[in-house]
């Protein structure tokens, strides 16, 4: 699984970061977490508002800092 972090390194990205690793963890499931940050690329998402989480190269979250356990929902979906 692969998850990344869209984001320019506001708070909210970072906490974001933190609560999907936590997520992770807790699921004890193998992901790679990774953080985009170049604005061209979080536009190619299509991705307007930050932060936004994308899970296996589609956006499942933008604009809004999810919790560790909404990102639990969407990593067992």
């Amino acid at each position: 699984m692969k998850i990344e972090i869209l984001g320019t390194g506001c708070p909210k990205c970072k906490q974001l970061t933190a609560n999907a690793e936590a997520a992770v963890k807790e699921l004890n499931i193998q992901a790679e977490i990774g953080k985009v940050t170049d604005i061209d690329k979080i536009t190619d998402y299509g991705v307007m508002m930050t932060p936004a989480l994308v899970v296996d190269g589609a956006v499942v979250s933008s604009g809004k800092l999810l919790n560790k356990d909404e990102i639990k929902k969407i990593l067992l979906k």
